[in-house]
């Protein structure tokens, strides 16, 4: 047996994933039960896709290359209204209908991301300050939605970072992108962004559970 199958072997006797599949794998920091599932369900994701065509909502944090789906968005957004896509940012919204029955017009609805350091509120539709002993909760379904520059919306907001997993720190792989930063995404909050900033509030697509 090889040192590396060795390393393998110890790593599923012990209930850890394997850091060879990781070097090969997304970014994931959950042991080898809950990564196991969540492959499972990412395989499912993808295999429903397939079968039945494009989801209303997409699972973002089942997508390897986040940045790369973000982006195909942005390009749709562009061909249909013929616009440098060079001139667009992203605006989000978080719908009060959270099952929707038909895809957006324009972006994408998104779903599966959790909040670290805060929650949200689902009676005023804002941030706010966690529950006692919660560390995780999880946020309403996102639409991300291109957008010229010059006609983003101003509303008391929150530009909350959205990372893969908790670390929040990432190297840049050869695409120029993070391997684990996705997007900072603006949220509703009627408290200053300094309020959020010193308690560390961020974004993550997946748990370490």
């Amino acid at each position: 047996m090889s040192e590396d199958l060795e390393q393998v072997f110890n790593s599923i006797f012990n209930g850890k994933t394997p850091g060879w599949w990781l070097a090969n794998s997304y970014p994931s920091l959950k042991p080898l039960g809950g990564y196991t599932n969540d492959l499972i369900e990412r395989l499912k994701f993808f295999q429903t896709w397939v079968d039945n065509g494009i989801p209303i909502s997409f699972w973002i944090s089942g997508i390897y290359f986040t940045q790369a789906f973000t982006t195909g968005a942005s390009q749709n957004f562009a061909r249909r209204y013929t616009i440098p896509i060079d001139t667009l940012t992203f605006d989000f919204d978080m719908p009060k209908d959270q099952h929707p029955k038909e895809k957006p017009v324009n972006g994408v609805y998104t779903y599966g991301v959790f909040l670290e350091g805060c929650k949200w509120d689902w009676e005023t539709w804002q941030l706010t300050e966690s529950d006692l002993k919660v560390l995780y909760s999880p946020v309403p379904m996102i639409w991300v939605v291109p957008c010229k520059k010059t006609e983003l919306r101003e509303f008391p907001s929150y530009e909350c970072p959205l990372y893969k997993v908790s670390t929040r720190k990432g190297v840049l792989s050869t695409t120029g992108h993070s391997t684990n930063f996705v997007m900072p995404i603006r949220m509703s909050s009627s408290r200053p962004e300094a309020h959020w900033v010193k308690r560390g509030v961020a974004m993550l697509t997946t748990l370490d559970t």
